[in-house]
């Protein structure tokens, strides 16, 4: 049996920098499971203060953020940009700290 779990929010338009896919790429891990992991509100290796500010982004509309540590132990974010005044978020991205 398989779980299915409903998405938290909307992640708009999915893109990744050329870096943090070379990173997911060197690890022989996908692009995939983090981004699912991250609307499924599993926000990684965050501090409990992010871990509530993206629980009141939820409700709120702000930006969210995750950080995930890949298997050669380099942290990777993904960005889910603050919702409009509709109420939707136009993109999340899969990119490196350095690179913010």
């Amino acid at each position: 049996m398989v779980d299915i779990v409903q998405p938290k929010f909307g992640l708009g338009q999915v893109v990744a920098t050329p870096g943090a896919l070379e990173l997911l790429q060197f690890n022989g891990q996908s692009p995939q499971v983090l981004i699912d992991r991250h609307v499924r509100g599993d926000w990684g290796d965050l501090s409990q203060e992010d871990c509530e500010n993206n629980e009141a982004a939820l409700s709120d509309g702000t930006r969210i953020l995750s950080a995930y540590v890949t298997r050669n132990r380099q942290r990777i974010w993904i960005i889910t940009e603050a919702a409009d005044d509709r109420g939707q978020r136009s993109s999340t991205t899969i990119l490196l700290p350095q690179e913010y």
